[in-house]
């Protein structure tokens, strides 16, 4: 059974996209149900829409608060009957209670090794802290940001000539063979071995 999964994109949605093509083989667990972004300027709605996806433009802007856009997004995936939330480059910080709603059932891409590297400018820190790996994570989302379990990384190298840029592009080869790797995990329920079940 295939398991429907929505996901939040704020731009292109190159994550995005590699879900989209993951999910496009006959025998993956999962198909992309919906895509919603929260920017009218995603270039990501653009690709879905020409892939036959159902789309949906919620703006952050329209709303008086976060939680009553949350709400928007809560009802939008509900109805549409998503069972699995992925964030590919989704630039809103999801509040308490949406993440508490949607425990065990919503998954990240971060781009560096964590623990390391929380928060923003991953790619910079990296090369300022001088390690010599840096990668990507895909984690559940917990209601402390970049702190929730962990279901898969990948290490890429990190080279003496690197700048923010170079490192940059590695990282993203890596993420968009890495997240559909994840998403499959979640989709077959094998999650469940790191004790972070459904709501």
């Amino acid at each position: 059974m295939s398991v429907p999964v929505g996901v939040l994109i704020s731009g292109r949605g190159s994550n995005m996209q590699a879900l989209v093509k993951a999910c496009a083989a006959p025998d993956f667990p999962a198909h992309i149900a919906l895509v919603i972004a929260n920017c009218a300027d995603s270039e990501g709605l653009k690709f879905a829409h020409e892939r036959g996806i159902k789309i949906k433009l919620i703006e952050h802007t329209d709303f008086e608060t976060r939680e009553a856009f949350e709400a928007a997004l809560h009802t939008t995936l509900s109805e549409a009957g998503v069972d699995i939330v992925c964030l590919a480059g989704f630039m809103r910080l999801l509040g308490a209670g949406f993440v508490r709603v949607w425990k065990g059932k919503l998954i990240n891409i971060h781009p560096s090794l964590l623990p390391a590297f929380r928060g923003l400018n991953t790619h910079r820190r990296a090369l300022e802290s001088g390690v010599k790996q840096h990668g990507c994570t895909v984690h559940f989302v917990s209601v402390k940001m970049d702190e929730g379990p962990i279901i898969g990384q990948t290490e890429v190298p990190v080279y003496e000539t690197d700048t923010v840029d170079t490192l940059s592009s590695r990282v993203l080869a890596a993420e968009h063979q890495l997240y559909p790797k994840c998403l499959q995990l979640v989709a077959q329920g094998d999650f469940r071995s790191l004790g972070f079940e459904g709501r």
